[in-house]
This record gives structure tokens, C-alpha cells and sequence, in this order.
């Protein structure tokens, strides 16, 4: 469990010196990040989260609940296969996703947007543990 304290530390450390993110979760409990944009102009955590699917990762973004629905938060869990090779890969995907979206000239912003890509998300997720379940049935 200790490795995966410092995982997390180390990935918070990475998303800190981007410069882009608020690091939420606190550094005790469950080792995870949670994290948000200091600045929601050109893109959002909806949009990060999509483009790291395109790299691999399942770093699930969500709104916050009533009262505080305007702050949404991406969120990753480090467990304990998770290896600080994976934690460096993770950071430097992040990294490369925030210069893709930096190159996009288009204010992603919209609420049409940020719903199909929440229910995309939740569709996926769904999907991927469905056919986890079956492989389990299937053995």
C-alpha cells in the first residue's frame, strides 16, 4: 500500500508542474489523484479524459454534485499493480494530451458536448465490465 501512496505522489507531483491542474484528494486514504483545470477557456476534464482513452488510460472525469456542479474533476486511482513506470507513462500522456488540445483552435466548452461525452464514458465503462464479467462466466 505504501508503493501506492508514493505512486500517487508522484503522479500528483507531475500534474503540479504542468501548472494547469488543482490537485482535490488529499494524501492520505485511498491512494488517488483527483484533479481539475485551473482554466476551462479552451477545453475541459471531459476532454482530457476522452483523448487519454486514445492513449490507454481510463481516467474517468465527473461533474460534482449539487452545490458544486461547476467543478468537475478527473480522477486516478493507483492500485497495486500499478508501477511508477505506469505512473511516469500516465504523466507523460497527460503532458502530450494537453499539447494536443493547445493545437486545436475550437472552444469544446458546450453542453452538448460535455453530455455525450459523460455518457460516453459511462457506455464504456459499462462495456468494459460486462465483458469482464462474461470472461469470469465463461471460466
Amino acid at each position: 500500500m505504501e508503493n501506492c501512496r508514493e505512486n500517487a505522489m508522484v503522479l500528483k507531483e507531475h500534474l503540479e508542474e504542468t501548472g494547469y491542474f488543482n490537485i482535490l484528494s488529499k494524501d492520505d486514504g485511498v491512494p488517488m489523484v483527483a484533479f481539475s483545470l485551473k482554466d476551462r477557456s479552451q477545453y475541459d476534464e471531459f476532454k482530457i479524459s476522452k483523448m487519454l482513452r486514445r492513449h490507454g488510460w481510463v481516467v474517468p472525469a465527473y461533474p460534482m454534485p449539487p452545490g458544486a456542479h461547476h467543478i468537475k474533476v478527473l480522477r486516478a486511482v493507483i492500485r497495486a499493480d500499478f508501477s511508477r513506470t505506469l505512473v511516469e507513462r500516465l504523466a507523460l500522456d497527460i503532458k502530450n494530451v494537453l499539447h494536443e488540445l493547445h493545437k486545436l483552435p475550437v472552444n469544446i466548452n458546450d453542453e452538448k458536448f460535455l453530455v455525450e461525452t459523460a455518457l460516453d464514458e459511462h457506455r464504456e465503462i459499462i462495456a468494459q465490465e460486462s465483458n469482464k464479467r462474461q470472461k469470469i462466466i465463461a471460466v
